[in-house]
């Protein structure tokens, strides 16, 4: 019999071809929200809207001014503590074969009954992260609410909605609401603030703990167990990780393009002004997370691991 060659695969089967028509189909719905927002912006209801509602939701008078140099600080860490939780995060998920194994010493302050678990070390480092992350947090509750500063991230009055509302227009139609940060966040940004602090954040923290170890067995907590399944946390932690990566992003997009410098100098250098100092320390940072990055690796992470406890190859 004559032999066929092979069919050739369709232009649908590459492997270019879905990523290129998701970016040239997301290019074209956000062409089409400009637009919509665009002559939404050009009608008389909707200036006069925007008028009443400029996007800033007034705060008390009694409301701090500025941001002191604690939370600069909790701020780069945060960033710090995120990168390198996403990427060791994306390492247990992925990895179907670990270049090490650590098991803790059962000594110390922390003494369980039965026998402490073998876990990858990817996970060590990636719980050690979590721990570290939660407790600058709750640092930053601390002093968010001793201070004052937590009116700026928890809104106190309903007009809220309606300047959120006329910043969502003013951002789509690429006619940017006026920022001030130092003063007051506009409400698009407050609400944003909020869900990832006291909505994102604490999904990331109790689904993490119920994946984790330490997380009692079913044989211990049968009813725990049943009321809160472990499929529950895990359908939940990774949307909740990809969120926070969309939420870096873009945030990091609008800080370099309504004013790199002035909002640099608010997040980094505790001033408000046009100077490079806040630049220059955010350089730094950033090539602090980057070395951090690539040091997080198994020939740097086993001396640390062996600290608290037994590093195995297997």
């Amino acid at each position: 019999m004559p032999q066929t060659s092979p069919a050739k695969p369709s232009l649908t089967q590459a492997p270019w071809f879905r990523p290129a028509a998701f970016g040239v189909g997301a290019v074209v719905v956000l062409a089409l929200v400009v637009l919509a927002a665009k002559l939404l912006r050009g009608t008389q209801a909707v200036s006069d809207f925007i008028a009443t509602y400029p996007g800033h939701a007034p705060l008390p008078d009694w409301a701090p001014e500025g941001l002191p140099a604690w939370l600069n600080v909790l701020h780069f860490l945060n960033l710090m503590f995120l990168v390198l939780i996403v990427r060791s995060g994306l390492q247990v998920r992925f990895t179907t074969r670990p270049q090490g194994y650590w098991k803790r010493n059962n000594k110390g302050l922390v003494k369980t009954k039965g026998q402490p678990k073998k876990i990858s070390l990817d996970l060590w480092f990636h719980l050690c992260l979590d721990a570290l992350w939660v407790l600058s947090g709750m640092v930053f509750f601390v002093l968010m609410f001793a201070t004052g500063h937590w009116v700026r991230l928890v809104p106190t009055t309903w007009s809220i909605f309606p300047h959120a509302l006329s910043a969502v227009i003013q951002y789509a139609s690429l006619d940017w609401p006026l920022e001030d940060g130092w003063l007051n966040y506009n409400a698009l940004q407050q609400l944003t603030y909020f869900l990832v602090v006291f909505i994102a954040a604490p999904l990331a923290i109790v689904t993490g703990l119920r994946m984790s170890g330490a997380w009692p067995t079913n044989q211990k907590a049968p009813r725990l167990n049943k009321a809160y399944p472990l499929e529950w946390a895990r359908a939940v932690h990774f949307p909740v990780m990809a969120f926070f990566v969309l939420f870096v992003i873009v945030h990091v997009f609008l800080v370099l393009t309504t004013g790199a410098l002035r909002n640099l100098n608010h997040m980094f250098a505790s001033h408000d002004g046009d100077d490079w100092l806040g630049f220059i320390l955010f350089a730094v940072g950033v090539l602090v997370v980057v070395g951090l990055w690539f040091l997080a690796r198994p020939l740097f992470l086993r001396p640390v691991a062996s600290l608290m406890g037994t590093v195995t190859r297997n």
